[in-house]
């Protein structure tokens, strides 16, 4: 059944209001329209579907697609959770250890907070990530070559892949696009798929970043599972269904 204008109207109303806070819950969106709890669901349910958001419980967050919004929209959606999860990552990382960190604005945010640790050895795919840490006195930044991706700085392709695979990280810190019901780690570029599986198939700690508005979201590529990962560092939102599914694959959580 075709949208009516009305809704369609209030569709783009609620995206563009998405591309202003990054997320939204059911319940603000239906003061703000002046509608039911339930249409507004039904709104994100189609929005959903047609790939242009993502659902989390009692709500959703801005979704960049298939092809990546500009780095500076992802970073503020779920800003102040991303910064939580970011200090709560560096934490976790003792001094004089090899890191490596794919790019991602929560995996950025935690590369931000590693200014006051020593003898860090980072590799990271990410032009954005090394430019952001490379003046930190502690740090030795190491890159890849590769292609740049213009919207964020990743750096992709098989060169960067053969690059990774020569390491041998104490710690890996990764994201992902979405946590699918099943654990699948799941990304947008199979590009950076690549590089990511490298990534935590060379790293004796994966340390998976992601804020709770990822879980039971969708993306088409799966870099991995999260049984492969050791921690889970998300914000104090996170679901029921998460807490669990992290218990029963024996994966450490951190809600910061």
């Amino acid at each position: 059944m075709k949208a009516s204008k009305n809704t369609k109207l209030r569709h783009a109303a609620i995206l563009s209001h998405l591309k202003q806070s990054g997320r939204a819950t059911v319940d603000e969106l239906a003061e703000i329209f002046a509608t039911t709890p339930q249409t507004i669901r039904k709104d994100l349910n189609f929005l959903s579907e047609d790939g242009r958001v993502m659902r989390f419980h009692g709500g959703a967050s801005l979704l960049a697609g298939t092809e990546y919004t500009q780095f500076e929209v992802r970073q503020a959606i779920a800003r102040d959770e991303k910064e939580a999860i970011g200090k709560a990552v560096a934490g976790l990382v003792p001094s004089h250890t090899a890191v490596i960190i794919n790019s991602g604005t929560t995996t950025a945010a935690a590369a931000r907070n590693f200014i006051n640790h020593a003898g860090l050895k980072i590799v990271t795919d990410s032009v954005s990530v090394a430019n952001d840490i490379r003046r930190f006195p502690g740090v030795e930044v190491m890159v890849p070559g590769g292609i740049v991706r213009p919207s964020d700085g990743a750096i992709l392709g098989e060169a960067a892949v053969d690059f990774i695979r020569q390491f041998r990280a104490d710690i890996a810190v990764i994201g992902a696009a979405a946590v699918a019901q099943d654990g699948a780690l799941l990304d947008y570029d199979l590009r950076e798929a690549s590089v990511a599986r490298a990534i935590i198939e060379n790293a004796r700690h994966v340390i998976l970043a992601v804020d709770s508005s990822k879980f039971d979201g969708m993306a088409p590529v799966c870099i991995g599972h999260l049984s492969q990962v050791h921690t889970m560092v998300t914000d104090q939102r996170c679901p029921a269904a998460l807490k669990a599914l992290c218990q029963s694959h024996g994966v450490g959580l951190v809600e910061a």
